[in-house]
């Protein structure tokens, strides 16, 4: 039941499971063996992606519900294609008035029977939140909203409820013991008399404050949830709220879906969601594992987690997982076609033109610090009073101060190099990462020893208060990690935007033939049926749009050059000199290969994409604007620059950038065409991001998520010819059917293990060679490497003969004649 490649599939109302079942035929035929389905359980009206889950028991009405489901399952076994779930467990959506265990908490506070489902601190420091939710959710500081009438009792006649709606938007149940004072101030007998009219009239500001003063939850500005929110949220999102998996009765209700439609044989396996922000990794995955065998004793059920590796980080190999969702693979590719030679020329330029660090790792730090400090504060609290407990246990340890112990904390977060230890896991040591962030704040020495020792089990402490301290820590350390550097300083650092991408290493611009084939082996080894993927729903820029760029690592001067004069090509008015150069590479890298400068409705459309784009990376680099606090004219501004580069009156940037773009094309392809194929012939589960079967320029989400033109992709692989033009997108389809196809044909060789080649010449540094060879035959690959030149000068995506010379390969068969000038050449014999 393992999958020999699967294709991910984004549903939501307008991508329902009707539309997917009509496509099982074309999936088929394109080789893949198992749909990989994104969250399917009940989500927020108008969910896009479906990982704001308000209902994990049920499937989405909006996606066909569980009938739905099950037609679309019965029409992919007709195809003989199975099926995997995405599944989330570690939040849900709360906020609005659609999730029913939240709202059950919020109306009986600790006496619900779901407030144990939820990561709340019932006893905060702040004795006004003793025994209460803190509830930030409001579009103003609460006395502001209490004043504008933006709260108003209401009255759900439907479910015989009492709330306070503010700016409705966000229902707030009331206390039952409320009721009958409700009722009697509102000159009532029954709720059925009530309405909101007569509620208001019955409860100006002043006594709505002081029966909202006795609920089991605190209204609050949404501003103030970094500092003083009591319960643990998905990264800073406040609409999402940390599920407490660990506690048995919620896993078993949370997975009671998931283990049911595994246990009736409708799925072969699931995706699980940001494993790193659950309490304990690994024996929740020992958990489900287990689960999913209890549910069906006769199958072994395939089961993957996100997971994002840190430098020299590797999965264990005791969590009772097939591998990761492949974010690391996708790195690997993108660093492999990296040009060492352009990291110091392209880093130097981002300094010169932005005036901030060439080094990522000054960028990291600074952004760990102020998301620390500034969205994460309340945690921080919480997991230095945790410490603090656990400190005053001991006689030894009682002089570390409160303060001490947040400084350390706060030192460690910012230093660390991974998402966390996972130190509650007896069976793995602390990583060493933890030892080298605590070298490198010394100034906090005492505390930071201390808590080193408590992370690896090396000081005797109270076993419930270690653990309690750990979970804090961790579960603090992971969100501030995906943050600070995935959401913050991958759009502050510009060197080359290629290299900052979801779980990608910015530290390490590139890696060499040998040292890529021995992780792939390794990778192999111990996790042979972990995924491969260069595309995902989270990526920040299309797979596509990421090779094309990695070809400017080979021509760095000749970039600086252009880049240099488009800065000086149109005005920047208030545009910053580092803001225009992101822009210009994303225009560069994500210009569609049809696309021309005098195309004033293309150029047009493909402007507003990158407004799109550029309004959220511009957010989530909170220099001169953010999410919290808009800057209105400068995103104006920048917005009034991009659409004067693209489609203004003076056409010369678009005129010089075409020309750039259609120049570089060739390069970007072959570059695309050998990521395809080493995703395809590595050792893993090879998946197809959905519609990235043809050529995929897109840009983060939600431009990653646009509907897929299957109609042109069915038409293109049931015509059996090449594509006319490389530029046509079927050209990568062909590629991907003929090794799908392999696949399925050859499962002895492409679950062999992976043997590097050593070549020998003068371009032995710029390919890559291994094969995969089992009793009954051999797979041989070969890439070209860092050839853009060689194809620029060509004007095609294939390298001429003469560029190998006496590159052979070790029984002496050169390259020249073996790939016919292909980037991507493979056999089977």
């Amino acid at each position: 039941m393992i999958p020999t490649a699967t294709y991910r599939v984004q549903f939501h109302a307008g991508f329902t499971f009707a539309d997917a079942a009509n496509l099982a035929p074309y999936w088929a035929r394109l080789g893949i063996s198992h749909l990989y389905a994104s969250p399917i359980a009940t989500a927020r009206r108008g969910s896009t992606h479906g990982y704001d889950v308000v209902d994990p028991t049920t499937i989405n009405p909006a996606l066909g519900g569980e009938p739905g489901f099950r037609a679309m399952v019965e029409a992919l076994r007709a195809q003989g294609l199975g099926m995997v779930l995405d599944i989330v467990p570690n939040h849900v959506a709360v906020g609005g008035d659609d999730n029913a265990w939240w709202l059950d908490v919020l109306e009986k506070g600790q006496a619900s029977p779901f407030a144990r489902f939820f990561d709340i601190d019932w006893n905060p420091a702040e004795p006004g939140l003793a025994g209460k939710v803190l509830a930030p959710f409001l579009g103003a500081p609460y006395g502001e909203a209490l004043a504008a009438g933006a709260l108003a009792l209401d009255v759900e006649q439907d479910t015989g409820r009492l709330s306070v709606l503010a700016h409705e938007a966000h229902r707030f149940p009331l206390r039952r013991e409320d009721y009958e004072e409700v009722l009697a101030a509102a000159g009532a007998a029954r709720l059925e008399e009530l309405d909101r009219e007569r509620l208001a009239r019955a409860y100006d500001p002043a006594r709505l404050h002081a029966l909202l003063q006795r609920q089991h939850y605190r209204l609050a500005w949404w501003r103030t949830a970094g500092d003083a929110i009591n319960w643990r949220r998905f990264f800073d999102i406040t609409e999402l709220a940390g599920l407490r998996i660990e506690d048995p009765m919620v896993f078993d209700t949370v997975h009671a879906l998931p283990l049911r439609l595994y246990g009736e044989g409708l799925i072969e396996g699931l995706r699980v969601d940001h494993v790193d922000g659950l309490a304990d990794p690994p024996a929740y995955c020992r958990a489900l594992r287990r689960a999913l065998q209890a549910a069906d004793p006769q199958r072994a059920p395939w089961l993957v987690v996100e997971k994002i590796l840190g430098a020299g980080e590797a999965l264990p190999t005791d969590w009772g997982v097939d591998g990761t969702t492949g974010y690391e693979v996708m790195n690997e590719i993108s660093a492999l076609q990296h040009d060492p030679a352009g990291a110091e020329p392209l880093a130097r330029f981002w300094a010169r033109v932005s005036g901030r660090p060439a080094n990522f790792e000054v960028e990291e730090q600074a952004a760990r610090r102020e998301i620390l400090t500034r969205d994460f504060a309340g945690q921080l609290d919480a997991a230095a009073r945790a410490f603090h407990r656990l400190a005053t246990a001991d006689v030894v340890t009682r002089d570390l101060a409160l303060p001490a112990l947040r400084r350390a904390l706060t030192a460690i977060v910012v230093a660390f190099g991974v998402y966390r230890t996972y130190a509650a896991d007896t069976s793995v040591a602390p990583l060493d990462a933890l030892s080298k962030a605590i070298d490198a704040e010394p100034a906090s020495g005492v505390a930071l020893e201390q808590i080193g020792r408590w992370l690896s089990g090396q000081s005797p402490a109270p076993a419930d208060l270690r653990a309690e301290a750990i979970r804090r820590f961790e579960q603090l350390s992971a969100p501030v990690a995906a943050k600070a550097v995935e959401d913050t300083a991958f759009y502050r650092y510009g060197r080359l935007l290629s290299r900052n991408d979801v779980g990608f290493d910015p530290h390490r611009f590139s890696t060499t033939p040998a040292a890529f084939a021995q992780r792939a082996a390794e990778r192999g080894a111990a996790f042979p049926s972990s995924l491969l993927t260069t595309a995902t729903h989270d990526h920040k820029r299309g797979e596509d749009v990421r090779a094309r760029l990695a070809v400017l690592s080979q021509i760095p001067d000749l970039w600086i050059e252009h880049a240099s004069a488009w800065l000086d090509l149109a005005p920047l008015g208030q545009v910053q000199p580092g803001d225009a150069h992101m822009l210009h590479q994303m225009i560069v890298g994500a210009w569609p290969l049809d696309l021309v400068a005098d195309d004033a409705v293309g150029m047009g459309a493909f402007a507003d994409r990158l407004a799109d784009w550029q309004r959220k990376a511009l957010r989530e680099a909170k220099l001169r604007t953010s999410w919290t606090v808009p800057d209105d004219a400068y995103e104006t501004a920048c917005e009034a620059y991009l659409r004067r580069l693209l489609t203004g009156g003076d056409a010369s940037f678009r005129q010089a950038c075409a020309k750039f773009v259609t120049a570089l094309a060739p390069a970007g392809v072959a570059n695309s065409l050998v990521q395809t194929g080493l995703r395809l012939t590595l050792p893993g589960v090879p998946d197809l991001f959905q519609g990235a079967e043809f050529w995929d320029f897109s840009l983060v989400d939600p431009d990653n998520r646009r509907p897929v033109d299957y109609s042109a992709r069915q038409t293109a692989l049931s015509a059996r010819r090449a594509p006319s033009t490389w530029r046509d997108g079927a050209h990568k389809q062909a590629l991907i059917a003929r090794l799908l196809g392999q696949r399925r044909a050859r499962p002895d060789l492409f679950t062999a293990p992976l043997r590097p080649i050593a070549l020998t010449g003068a371009r032995a540094r710029q390919a890559l060679a291994f094969e995969r060879a089992s009793p009954t035959g051999r797979l041989l690959v070969l890439a070209a490497l860092h050839g853009a030149r060689a194809c620029m000068e060509r004007g095609e995506p294939l390298i001429d003969p003469g560029w190998w010379a006496d590159t052979a390969l070790p029984d002496g068969h050169r390259l020249a004649q073996v790939m016919d000038q292909e980037p991507f050449w493979w056999s089977i014999d």
